[in-house]
């Protein structure tokens, strides 16, 4: 059976000061163009059946710097909608809501183009990614996710059947790797927030 690839595209501007990156569409930063090349040689030790991407550019352009050609743009792997928090970090939320926490307390609606998701929408958009892609794991090729930390985490957490809020748990860096694969026909993680040049396990 394959395994299901996820790749955190690399720096951006944004990811680099932790501000909430969700519908805006940046360029990778210089570090992260060169953290999306190092995968490449990780990249080739896979057996690569199928490739989908977010639409956003940092990670089409994450994947085609790692030597992948991506298959399909999957809109199911944009990152949260983060809502009026668009752009902001963490601390200035706190600043008008004092220990306010992603997973738990949500986003405030925003504009036009960032009205906001709750953690169980996106946690519903990668159960149809999974949905999509599971019976391409039946054979011995891997499927390989471009996409971004939130919600790769999600869907990590709904590959092993806990609530999508359970994404929590799963730290991810950005331009790094994890597999998500079976052991005695269970979900598990085979390796996560694997940074490059690490060989497969």
């Amino acid at each position: 059976m394959g395994e299901l690839i996820l790749l955190r595209h690399g720096e951006t501007e944004w990811s680099r000061d932790r501000r909430h990156t969700g519908r805006t569409d940046l360029p990778l930063t210089e570090r992260g163009e060169r953290q999306a090349r190092s995968v490449a040689p990780l990249v080739r030790s896979l057996r690569v059946a199928k490739v989908l991407a977010s639409p956003a550019r940092r990670a089409l352009r994450t994947a085609e710097l790692a030597g992948l050609t991506v298959d399909d743009v999957d809109p199911g792997l944009w990152e949260w909608d983060y809502g009026g928090y668009e752009g902001i970090t963490t601390a200035e939320v706190r600043r008008e809501r004092p220990g306010w926490y992603l997973w738990e307390d949500g986003v405030v609606p925003g504009d036009a183009e960032h009205p906001g998701e709750t953690v169980e929408h996106v946690g519903a958009r990668v159960d149809a990614v999974l949905e999509r892609v599971r019976p391409l794991l039946d054979g011995d090729g891997d499927v390989v996710l471009v996409a971004h930390g939130h919600v790769l985490r999600i869907l990590t957490a709904r590959w092993l059947g806990l609530e999508p809020a359970a994404g929590r748990l799963f730290a991810l860096d950005t331009g790094t790797l994890s597999r998500l694969g079976r052991e005695h026909d269970r979900p598990v993680i085979a390796a996560w927030n694997v940074p490059p040049g690490l060989a497969r396990g």
